[in-house]
């Protein structure tokens, strides 16, 4: 059985040393409680800022069962790109994953579905996992149209793959509506549509199918029980080391029921 991937962004939050606190706490934590691996049944991730990733990896270790990610990543290699950070550049600072697609990304800086595409490859040329995020707007949701959009939104970033490479590639459902600090909890009911139709296109053919948006404590559980669902990418409820490490807790007690 796969592992339940339990990750957070933590967006443009925490100092360099706010985020060597974190991961100390969760490096400390691991070590005492599970032998330095990940908690059975569980893969952890974590995708700090740019400006703290090496200094996560540092505390983290080369060999930490976390995996380490990044935000974002221009498709091109090099070049004259002002501002932008390449995936080589990503792997140099150790990162090991690539979150795509962000609703944020998309609204705020003009991602399109052909760029998710370009950076997926690129992401996967040079070894590293892309996280594709997608999700839609209540208005689309509304009139009865996430399956199709969703769907319209991964085929269109997963255009022209071979089985290998998709079979590296991780999806993140995360509607618009339930995510950030206006959002509000999806409940079960609206999620097995989406994640029906997710899954009767991608699993067992990805490297997961999680779900994103105001996860918190009191529905994590729940969440982990949707069919096709195999982990949870998590905002605000992660940002505090206590509430990752009882996020990893509830994983690992699901994994194991």
């Amino acid at each position: 059985m796969s592992p339940l991937w339990i990750g957070t962004s933590w967006k443009m939050t925490k100092t360099l040393a706010e985020g060597r606190v974190w991961a100390e706490g969760l490096r400390d934590h691991l070590a005492s409680e599970h032998g330095g691996q990940a908690p059975s049944g569980v893969q952890p991730f974590v995708i700090p800022s740019f400006t703290a990733t090496t200094a996560v990896r540092g505390v983290l270790g080369e060999d930490s069962p976390v995996l380490l990610g990044v935000q974002n990543a221009h498709w091109e290699d090099e070049g004259a790109w002002t501002g932008e950070v390449s995936v080589p550049q990503a792997r140099d600072a150790g990162a090991q994953v690539v979150e795509i697609g962000h609703s944020e990304r998309r609204e705020h800086f003009g991602e399109t579905v052909k760029t998710t595409r370009l950076k997926v490859a690129a992401a996967l040329r040079h070894g590293l996992t892309p996280l594709l995020c997608i999700g839609e707007s209540a208005e689309v949701k509304d009139a009865g149209g996430s399956s199709a959009f969703i769907l319209e939104q991964a085929a269109g970033a997963l255009e022209g793959l071979s089985a290998e490479e998709l079979a590296r590639v991780v999806i993140a459902y995360e509607p618009i509506w339930a995510i950030g600090e206006k959002g509000r909890p999806a409940t079960v009911e609206e999620l097995v549509e989406p994640f029906a139709a997710l899954g009767e296109q991608y699993s067992g053919r990805v490297m997961g199918l999680l779900y994103g948006g105001s996860v918190n404590l009191d529905n994590a559980a729940e969440l982990l029980g949707i069919e096709h669902v195999a982990g949870l990418f998590v905002g605000r409820t992660a940002w505090k080391l206590e509430g990752y490490l009882e996020l990893l807790r509830i994983a690992e007690a699901h994994a194991a029921s």
